[in-house]
């Protein structure tokens, strides 16, 4: 699993595109500071919002959607400045929330009717497209049921439907798997894989849950303390140039990492174990020929894939550095 820089033409941007734009966002609530210079472009792909809980996800998606008053910087969706003009742009994004999104009182399918209406929808064709959206999430048989009495899953694809019901080009989804058991899961996985690889979407996924990611996305942004760590595309195909070993062993350490370095080796230490990377010819082979040079006697020599949740952990955990 490998994630690559994003790189982004700014030249054929066009005003009318399904893209966002966010330019050197700032914002606090009160004195707390959420988020931080935080700028990137996105377009249409399934893309994964990941950090831990605290992070500025939900922040990000609202200044995305223009629900904040954006003082410092810009937010710019499909052509659209959203601290000025967001209800054109809204109107072509859907909104699956984390918590809430149920209406008691209303059926299934009056629910997701009535949102259609709020979007702008003609009430016939809110209605037909309801029946729809409801028979396409799983919900066709319990469409007529009181949205109060869903179960958790059964509320969650209700969401998902009232997002979808009048046809967005992009999808934002908060924690859409939160409380779902093993197959709810895995059935609101394959609904975001189809929407994003077949149905032709924009799916942002707001998640602590790297599974859903790796599952779903082919990009990825990590926020952490509100500052944006990393964009770049998920490849999950993708053979690495290089090669991670943790290495432990006893003897001359000074020595030993000056061959690896003549070896041009890189390594970090954590604790008594150390982290060399290699180039993928060498491999191994790399770190015998330096302890063999400097009398370092191995104890542990264990390959290790530099997978998404190597990567995620090393930019969330690494507090030693400013974010």
């Amino acid at each position: 699993m490998m994630i690559q820089t994003m790189e982004v033409n700014r030249e054929n941007d066009t005003a009318g595109d399904a893209s966002f734009e966010v330019r050197n966002l700032d914002f606090a609530y009160g004195p707390k500071q959420v988020l931080h210079d935080v700028s990137f472009t996105l377009r249409k792909a399934p893309i994964g919002l990941l950090g831990p809980n605290g992070s500025g996800k939900t922040t990000l998606l609202r200044a995305l959607l223009g629900h904040l008053r954006v003082k410092n910087g810009a937010v710019y969706a499909m052509g659209h400045d959203m601290a000025r003009d967001p209800y054109d742009a809204r109107r072509r994004i859907g909104w699956m929330p984390e918590r809430g999104g149920i209406i008691p009182g209303m059926s299934g399918v009056s629910m997701v009717a009535y949102l259609g209406e709020l979007s702008g929808m003609p009430r016939s064709d809110s209605l037909q497209r309801a029946h729809e959206v409801l028979n396409y999430v799983g919900l066709a048989d319990e469409r007529y049921r009181m949205a109060e009495t869903y179960s958790q899953g059964m509320r969650q694809r209700l969401k998902l439907a009232q997002a979808l019901v009048h046809d967005p080009d992009w999808i934002f989804l908060d924690e859409p798997t939160s409380g779902l058991d093993p197959s709810g899961r895995i059935s609101m996985l394959e609904l975001m894989r189809d929407l994003a690889l077949k149905k032709g979407f924009g799916v942002i996924i707001s998640t602590h849950l790297l599974a859903d990611v790796k599952t779903v996305c082919s990009e990825i942004l990590v926020l952490r303390d509100g500052r944006l760590l990393e964009h770049g595309t998920v490849k999950p195909d993708q053979v690495s140039d290089t090669m991670i070993f943790t290495v432990e062993g006893f003897g001359e350490e000074t020595a030993f990492l000056a061959a690896l370095e003549k070896r041009g080796a890189a390594y970090t230490r954590d604790d008594r174990v150390y982290h060399v990377t290699t180039d993928r010819v060498g491999g191994a082979q790399t770190i015998l020929e330096a302890a063999a040079a400097a009398g370092y006697a191995l104890r542990r020599l264990q390959k290790h894939s530099d997978t998404l949740e190597d990567v995620f952990f090393r930019l969330v955990d690494n507090t030693g550095e400013d974010a």
